[in-house]
C-alpha cells in the first residue's frame, strides 16, 4: 500500500499543470513540477519504483526467453559483455511494449567496435538495408553474424570493425577435430564431393590455419571449412571470386534456431573473395541474394590473410528459398562473381529492377557513361550525369534501355554468330521506330537514339566474357568526334566498371602513351570531370602523337576517372588499385587472342591490335608490376612492353632524368640562337619551377651544374613547399644536397642565402603568394617550366611575366613540364614581348622516347640480358635522347630564322610533317613483300641504341610484331628525312609521292655517300675546296640527286 504523498504524487503525474496562468499563456503537460517539495520528492521516488518494478518483471521474462530461444551459435560467437548488453536492451524495450526495433554501437576496445542491429523479423532485403546503414568507421569490417530468435519474433545481426586480436601466428595442435578429418580424407578413408584429398595434407592445412581467426577455427563444421579452404585456394594471390552451393543437411548441421519443417527449402553459399573491402564483398552478395528473394537465415563472415595480396574475405549464408519458387544456382553463382566488379549505379538498377539482370544493367550504365562526354557538349544541362541517368533508368523507358541492351547482347552473341549489316541495319530501324513513337521528350529521344548508335559503333567488346573485371568496348572513334577535335584518333577503348569509368584514345596502330588516375574530390568535380573526361583524354592523346615523331609508337593515353568520393585515404588507394586493375585488364579483354577471346569475343573489326601503356598520374609501382604480370598470365605478346618504366628492368625515369637531358639540350640551343649566349663560356641566369626533389626540375638543376659549372646562376625556384629567390645566384652545393637528398625546397639552409636571396615557405599567405608569382617576378635570362599546375600563364595573366617597364622577366621559356603556358599565352608573349617559347612538345620529348626504348628492350632482351647490361644500355639510351633533341633543336631554330611565324608553330609544324611523312610510307611497307621489308631493317637497326642493336638485331623478325617493325621503319625513314632536309622538302611533295619518294631517298642517300667516300679518298685536291664540297653534299648531295627542291 502506498503511502497518501506517493498517492498525490502519482496523481501529479498526469495531471495538467498551468503554468503562467495569471497570464493565460500556455499549460504545460510537465506535471513533475507540481508544487511543494514534498510532492516532487515523492513524485521522484514514484517514478524510481515503478521503473525498477517494471524492469525487474521485464528481465525475468526476458532472460529465459531470450536463452530459450537464440541459437547456440550465437553463444559460441559472442563475449559475455557483448551478451549482456543486448540483454539490457531487449528486456528494456520489452518492459515498455515497443516493438523490437534498435540500433547499437558499442567499443570491444580501442581497435574494435560492433554495431547491432535488433528487428521484430527476419525478412528479404533487411540485411542489404542495414549494411548500406553502417557507419564509415576507418577499418574494415572483420565479422558478421546473423541470428533469428526460434520463435521468429527477433533478428539480431552484428558487425563487428576492426582486426582480430587473434589473428597472429599460432600452432595447430595435431588433435585439431578440423586436422584430424583432414587427415582421414588425405588417407581416402573419407571422401567429400568438392574437397581434393592431394590438396588438404597436414603442412597444407596447418599453413592455412595459421591464418585464420579463432573465431572462425571454432565455428567451422569440419567438412565445410575444407570446402572453403579449397576456395579459398583457388582465389588466393589474385583478384578472384569463388562461390560453391550446397543443400541444406541437417544431420550434419546444427538446426538450433531452425525450423525443422523449413530446412528442405536452405542452402549454404560459400565464397571466397579476394582482396575486396569485407564490408563491399558482404553488400553485393545481401544485393544477390534480395533479388533473388532469398531470405538469409544466417551469415559467417572472416578475413583470412593472403600475405601482400591483402585477405581473402569467407562469406557464408544460409539462405531460404521461399516456397514455390525456383533458383538458377549456376546464374546466381555467376551473378555473384561479377558482383565484385559491377558499378554502384549498374546494382542500383538491378536492384530496382531485378529482371534486367547483370549484363543488360552493366550495359545500359555503361552506355548512360559513355552519353555524358558526348551529349554534354550539346547542352550541358539537359545532359548532365545526372539527368543522363534519370532519363535512361526511368520507369517511362527503362525498357527502351532494355530493348537497346537486348541488340547489343545479339550482335555480340558469340553462341550466334556476328549478324549481318542488313539484320543490324532492320534491328536499328526497329528500335528507331519505337523511340519515336513512345518517346515525346526531345532530350530523352535524342538520346536513346545515340544509345542506338553507339552500339552500331561498337567493333568488340568482353560483355560476354564470364570473368571479367569491367565492361569494356572497341569504338569506331567516330562517335565521340566532334566540332573541336582536330583529328579523328585510329581507335577508342571504353571501360565502365566498379566506380570508374575510362577511356583510351591512340592516334595510330602502334601507340604508346601514359595510363592516369583522376580522383575529384567532390560530387560536382566528379560531374564536372566526367563531363570533359573524353575531351581530356583526347587532348592529352593528341598531344602525345605530336611528341612521339621520333619513334615507332604513335600517341595515346589512357585516363580512368575514378569515383573516391568521401573516402578515407586507405579506401581511395584501394579502389583506385581496383580501377587500374580493371582497366588494364579489360583493354588485354579486346587484344589477346586466346582460346576464351576466341570462344566470347566477336570482332567487327578484323585486325589484331596491340597497346602499350606507360604510367602517369597516381599510378604506382605496384599497379605497374601486376599489369605486366597479368599480360602475361593473359597470354599477351611480350607482356614486358604492355605497360613501361617497371621498377627492375626499366629505364627510371626520375633516377637517369632522360627527360631533362633532353630539355637541357633544347635549353642550350636556345640559348645560343636566341640570346647569343655560349653556356660552356660565358655566365647565364636561369629560374625554374619543380623542386630539387622533383623529376625534371630536380635532375635539370643536376644537369645544369653538370654541363656548365659555375657558369649557371640559379636565381629562382618554387615547388609545392616553398619558393627560393637569389639574384647572385643559389648555392650550387645546397642545391645539390637537396636535389641528392630528394628533399623539398623548405629544407634549403637560409644561411646559404647571399645577403638579396629570400627563402618564402608556404605556411603563411605572403609565402604563398610569393611562391606562386615566383615565376612572373623574379628575372632571369631563361625560365625552364619543370613543375606546376597545366594552364598556369594563360590568355588572362600573360602580362603578370612582364615588369614595370612592360619587358619579360624573361626572353627565352623552355618548357620542361607540359602545358604550363597555354597556347594564346605563347602567342600573346611572343608577339607583345618578343618571348621565345620551345614548346613542350618538343624540350621534353626525351621521356617517351625513352620509353619506347623500354619496349624494345622489353621485346628484344630476356630480363636477366636487360639488367646484366643495363649500364651500358642506359648510356646508349641517353645518347640518343641527346641526338633526337639535338637535331630537332636546330631545325626548329632554322625554319624559325628562315620563315615567318613563331617558334611554337613550327614545332607543331616539324610534328605533323613527320607524322604525315610516316603515315605515307607506312601504307606503303605493307603492300611490300617480306624480303622487300627485310633490306630496310638497317633503318631499325640505327634507331635502337648500340648496345640493344649489338645485342638483339637478329631477334627483329622473331621477336617483334610485323607491324610494329613496319611502325619503326616509317618513323625512323620519315624523321631522317625530315630533320636532314627540313619541313618544306616533305611539305611541297603531294601526299601521294611521299612514300615513293622515301624510298628513293634512302638509295639516292647511298650514292651520295659513295661520292663523299671517293672525294674524302681523292689527292690533289685543295683541302679548303674538299671540305667545302663534301659539307654542300652533306647539305644538298641527297635533293640534288633526287631533283627535288
Amino acid at each position: 500500500m502506498l503511502s497518501s504523498t506517493i498517492y498525490h504524487a502519482r496523481r501529479a503525474l498526469t495531471r495538467r499543470v498551468v503554468v503562467g496562468a495569471a497570464n493565460g499563456r500556455y499549460l504545460s503537460d510537465k506535471s513533475w513540477q507540481a508544487s511543494g517539495p514534498e510532492i516532487q520528492e515523492a513524485t521522484k521516488k514514484a517514478l524510481i519504483h515503478d521503473l525498477l518494478t517494471s524492469s525487474t518483471t521485464s528481465i525475468h521474462d526476458t532472460v529465459p526467453w531470450f536463452l530459450e530461444n537464440m541459437p547456440a551459435s550465437y553463444f559460441r560467437q559472442t563475449n559475455l559483455a557483448v551478451r549482456t548488453e543486448h540483454l539490457k536492451a531487449i528486456a528494456s524495450l520489452r518492459s515498455t511494449e515497443q516493438a523490437l526495433s534498435l540500433d547499437i554501437r558499442s567499443d570491444i576496445d580501442e581497435d574494435r567496435k560492433v554495431v547491432t542491429f535488433i528487428r521484430p523479423n527476419n525478412e528479404v532485403g533487411m540485411l542489404l538495408k542495414q549494411i548500406k546503414s553502417l557507419p564509415k568507421y576507418n577499418m574494415p569490417l572483420s565479422r558478421v553474424g546473423v541470428y533469428t530468435t526460434d520463435d521468429n519474433t527477433m533478428c539480431l545481426n552484428m558487425f563487428t570493425f576492426g582486426e582480430h586480436s587473434d589473428t597472429s601466428a599460432r600452432t595447430i595442435d595435431d588433435s585439431h577435430p578440423i586436422l584430424e578429418l583432414a587427415s582421414k580424407v588425405a588417407a581416402g578413408e573419407v571422401e567429400f564431393e568438392g574437397v581434393d584429398k592431394d590438396a588438404v595434407s597436414s603442412e597444407m592445412m596447418k599453413e592455412y590455419m595459421a591464418k585464420c581467426g579463432n573465431g572462425y577455427l571454432n565455428n567451422s563444421v569440419g567438412r565445410r571449412f575444407l570446402n572453403q579452404m579449397g576456395l579459398y585456394n583457388a582465389v588466393t594471390g589474385s583478384e578472384g571470386v569463388e562461390v560453391s552451393v550446397e543443400k541444406f543437411n541437417p544431420t550434419e548441421y546444427s538446426t538450433d534456431g531452425l525450423d525443422p519443417n523449413q530446412t528442405s527449402n536452405m542452402y549454404w553459399i560459400d565464397s571466397a573473395i579476394a582482396n575486396s573491402l569485407p564490408q563491399y564483398a558482404l553488400e553485393y552478395f545481401a544485393r544477390v541474394a534480395k533479388v533473388n528473394n532469398l531470405d538469409i537465415i544466417r551469415t559467417h563472415l572472416d578475413n583470412v590473410n593472403d600475405g601482400d595480396n591483402g585477405a581473402v574475405t569467407q562469406l557464408r549464408m544460409l539462405v531460404r528459398v521461399q516456397d514455390g519458387e525456383e533458383i538458377d544456382w549456376g546464374r546466381l553463382k555467376r551473378n555473384l562473381k561479377r558482383q565484385k566488379w559491377i558499378d554502384p549505379s549498374t546494382a542500383d538498377l538491378i536492384e530496382k529492377n531485378p529482371s534486367l539482370g547483370i549484363r543488360r544493367a552493366e550495359i545500359i550504365t555503361g552506355l548512360a557513361s559513355l552519353m555524358h562526354p558526348i551529349m554534354g557538349k550539346v547542352n550541358p544541362v539537359a545532359y548532365s550525369k545526372a539527368n543522363i541517368f534519370a532519363a535512361v533508368t526511368s520507369n517511362a523507358y527503362i525498357h527502351l534501355g532494355s530493348e537497346i541492351a537486348d541488340y547489343f547482347l545479339e550482335k555480340f552473341n558469340p553462341k550466334s554468330g556476328k549478324m549481318s549489316e542488313a539484320d543490324q541495319q532492320a534491328a536499328t530501324a526497329r528500335l528507331r521506330e519505337k523511340i519515336d513513337s513512345e518517346v515525346v521528350d526531345r532530350s530523352a529521344n535524342t538520346l536513346l537514339h545515340k544509345m542506338v548508335e553507339a552500339v552500331n559503333h561498337t567493333y568488340r567488346t568482353n560483355v560476354y566474357m564470364e570473368n571479367r573485371y569491367a565492361l569494356s568496348l572497341r569504338l569506331d572513334p567516330a562517335i565521340m568526334q566532334s566540332d573541336n577535335h582536330e583529328a579523328s584518333p585510329y581507335g577508342v577503348v571504353f571501360a565502365h566498371g566498379r566506380r570508374f569509368n575510362g577511356y583510351h584514345v591512340r592516334f595510330r596502330d602502334i601507340s604508346r602513351g601514359g595510363m592516369r588516375i583522376v580522383t575529384p574530390a567532390s560530387p560536382e568535380q566528379l560531374a564536372l570531370e566526367s563531363g570533359r573526361h573524353y575531351d581530356e583524354c583526347y587532348g592529352l592523346s593528341f598531344a602525345q602523337q605530336m611528341k612521339n615523331k621520333d619513334i615507332p609508337e604513335g600517341g595515346s593515353k589512357c585516363v580512368a576517372l575514378v569515383d573516391t568520393v568521401g573516402m578515407s585515404q586507405q579506401n581511395k588507394n584501394f579502389v583506385m588499385r581496383k580501377s587500374v586493375k580493371a582497366f588494364s585488364d579489360s583493354m588485354l579483354d579486346l587484344i589477346v587472342d586466346t582460346p576464351e577471346t576466341q570462344r566470347d569475343v566477336l570482332d567487327y573489326y578484323g585486325k589484331p591490335e596491340v597497346l602499350y601503356l606507360g604510367p602517369d598520374e597516381q599510378v604506382i609501382p605496384e599497379d605497374i608490376d601486376w599489369i605486366v604480370q597479368r599480360a602475361a598470365k593473359r597470354g599477351y605478346r611480350n607482356p614486358s612492353a604492355f605497360m613501361s618504366s617497371k621498377p627492375k628492368a626499366g629505364i627510371n625515369h626520375k633516377e637517369f632524368g632522360v627527360t631533362s637531358e633532353g630539355v637541357n639540350v633544347f635549353l642550350d640551343v636556345a640559348l645560343r640562337e636566341v640570346l647569343k649566349i655560349d653556356p660552356t663560356k660565358e655566365s647565364f641566369s636561369v629560374k625554374l619551377t619543380g623542386g630539387t626533389d622533383g623529376d625534371v626540375a630536380g635532375n635539370e638543376i643536376n644537369i645544369l651544374y653538370r654541363e656548365y659549372g659555375d657558369n649557371v646562376k640559379i636565381v629562382g625556384l618554387g615547388d609545392h613547399t616553398a619558393a627560393l629567390e637569389d639574384p647572385n645566384g643559389l648555392d650550387r652545393e645546397e642545391l645539390l644536397r637537396l636535389f641528392h637528398g630528394s628533399l623539398p625546397l623548405d629544407e634549403y639552409d637560409p644561411s646559404k642565402l647571399s645577403p638579396t636571396g629570400a627563402l618564402h615557405t608556404v605556411d603563411t599567405d605572403e609565402g604563398v603568394r610569393m611562391r606562386n608569382t615566383m615565376h612572373n617576378r623574379v628575372k632571369a635570362d631563361a625560365f625552364i617550366p619543370a613543375g606546376g599546375r597545366p594552364n598556369t600563364v594563360d590568355i588572362n595573366n600573360w602580362e603578370q611575366f612582364l615588369d614595370e617597364e612592360g619587358k619579360p622577366t624573361s626572353g627565352l621559356i623552355v618548357e620542361g613540364a607540359n602545358l604550363f603556358v597555354t597556347a594564346e599565352a605563347r602567342q600573346k608573349l611572343f608577339e607583345e614581348a618578343g618571348v621565345i617559347v620551345v614548346k613542350d612538345s618538343s624540350a621534353n620529348k626525351a621521356g617517351v622516347i625513352c620509353s619506347s626504348y623500354e619496349i624494345c628492350a622489353a621485346m628484344l632482351l630476356s630480363e636477366s640480358e636487360f639488367l646484366d647490361n643495363k649500364d651500358e644500355i642506359v648510356a646508349d639510351v641517353l645518347k640518343k635522347l641527346r641526338y633526337f633533341a639535338r637535331v630537332e633543336a636546330e631545325l626548329l631554330f632554322r625554319e624559325f630564322n628562315n620563315y615567318p611565324g613563331a617558334l611554337p608553330h613550327f614545332s607543331a609544324l616539324i610534328s605533323d610533317t613527320i607524322n604525315v611523312a610516316t603515315d605515307a610510307i607506312r601504307e606503303e611497307l605493307v603492300k611490300l613483300p617480306p624480303g622487300d621489308l627485310d633490306q630496310l631493317l638497317g633503318l631499325v637497326k640505327t634507331h635502337l641504341p648500340e648496345k640493344m642493336a649489338t645485342m638483339a638485331f637478329d631477334r627483329l623478325k622473331t621477336n617483334v610484331p610485323e607491324q610494329y617493325l613496319i611502325a619503326a621503319i616509317a618513323s625512323s625513314l620519315a624523321s631522317k628525312i625530315v630533320y636532314a632536309e627540313g619541313v618544306n622538302f616533305v611539305k611541297s611533295q603531294p601526299p601521294e609521292n611521299l612514300s615513293a619518294l622515301a624510298l628513293k631517298y634512302l638509295e639516292a642517300e647511298k650514292e651520295v655517300a659513295l661520292l663523299e667516300n671517293a672525294l674524302s679518298g681523292a689527292s690533289g685536291l685543295d683541302e679548303g675546296v674538299k671540305e667545302e664540297v663534301l659539307d654542300l653534299l652533306k647539305r644538298g648531295g641527297v635533293r640534288s640527286k633526287l631533283n627535288v627542291f
